[in-house]
């Protein structure tokens, strides 16, 4: 990677207050599996992919639990 773009790349890690509210008013099918997961990363479909963030679906379950209840499903965790 370029040496100046590396120096001046920030990570910027959303809290609660700001994400998007589009994705914590409905339950998604990532975000139904990492539920059924209990947030188990290791078993995340995602995970194979060998992405280079930071995982914020707990954060998102929880705001979709708060906003629209929990899914019905059963957990398999």
């Amino acid at each position: 990677m370029n040496s100046i773009i590396s120096e001046n790349v920030e990570f910027y890690m959303p809290a609660n207050e700001d994400m998007s509210e589009s994705i914590t008013q409905n339950w998604t099918e990532q975000a139904l599996e990492c539920y059924s997961i209990n947030c188990d990363c290791k078993r995340c479909s995602l995970s194979k992919g060998h992405y280079s963030f930071i995982c914020q679906m707990p954060k998102v379950i929880d705001a979709l639990i708060q906003t629209v209840g929990v899914p019905e499903i059963r957990r398999t965790a």
